[in-house]
């Protein structure tokens, strides 16, 4: 009996393991929350419980590209007016969308503890979810910094420009120098095919090999494809208005591999999103 028990409560509390991946890009214009808005779509769309955070906190934009309406805001759950769960809205196919505030130059500002305070308010969280996918701000700002590493999963967009090589190498080489982040993952980005998606991770690939000590991981190479554009005048997802278009065939199959991604046993030593359920599904799987 007591087995019985001790075995529902392990498998109950396992359960509450939740998959979080950060989506930065260290500069603007790579398509970033592009990749996050369509990879959360694909995944619910696969049978998860997907929620977006948009991080970026002073130019929020997920919900106007899904064209919702939004009532109150993290500023709000950072004032304490309202909880995390009170913020939510709800978009295509059941995702849930932590909304950011646009225009306001003080939530571009915080503290490191009122970061640290928007990261534990997600411990509270009474929705259910499977999948966290957190849309960075671009940059390499504090705030940028504190969302990356508080996630176990970072999938670096770039894209086929210089200075976009440059600053993911300079947010890779920072998390990596500065905070021990040693794994991350890229997406190639409006590529013309699978092979330019290869010959820019072997680009920056071979600078972060001279320099720095990281494993980088080719994850997806999408396609520079123009139903993304009449997607977004629809206020649509391209996984939603066209399925069958390249892109939208790229990003489901990178939902249905981050989907396969593992959760890790325990926190990896930083401050993280959902940390009270790692600790708790370590202790119930001892």
């Amino acid at each position: 009996m007591i087995e019985d028990q001790a075995s529902s409560l392990r498998k109950m509390n396992q359960s509450r393991l939740i998959k979080v991946i950060a989506v930065t890009g260290g500069k603007g214009g790579v398509g970033k929350t592009n990749i996050t808005l369509n990879t959360a779509i694909a995944m619910a769309k696969q049978g998860k419980r997907v929620m977006v955070l948009d991080a970026d906190l002073g130019l929020a934009n997920v919900d106007v590209m899904l064209g919702l309406r939004v009532e109150k805001n993290l500023s709000h759950v950072l004032s304490g007016e309202c909880t995390l769960d009170e913020v939510l809205v709800t978009g295509p196919h059941g995702i849930k969308i932590a909304p950011a505030t646009s225009g306001t130059q003080s939530m571009t500002e915080l503290s490191p503890t009122q970061h640290a305070g928007l990261i534990r308010a997600f411990s509270e969280l009474r929705s259910q979810v499977d999948v966290l996918i957190v849309d960075t701000a671009a940059g390499i700002s504090d705030m940028v910094l504190s969302f990356a590493r508080a996630s176990q999963d970072i999938l670096v967009v770039v894209c086929d420009e210089p200075t976009s090589l440059t600053d993911a190498y300079a947010l890779i080489k920072i998390l990596n120098r500065d905070y021990g982040v040693f794994r991350f993952k890229i997406v190639a980005n409006m590529v013309r095919d699978v092979r330019e998606g290869q010959e820019l991770f072997s680009k920056l690939s071979k600078v972060t090999g001279r320099f720095l000590d990281v494993a980088l991981e080719l994850v997806a190479t999408v396609p520079f494809d123009e139903n993304i554009r009449r997607a977004v005048r629809k206020q649509s997802a391209i996984v939603d208005a066209f399925p069958a278009s390249p892109a939208a065939v790229a990003i489901s199959q990178l939902a249905s591999k981050a989907g396969s991604w593992p959760i890790p046993a325990q926190p990896g030593g930083h401050l993280e999103f959902f940390v009270e359920q790692l600790v708790a599904g370590k202790v119930a799987g001892n």
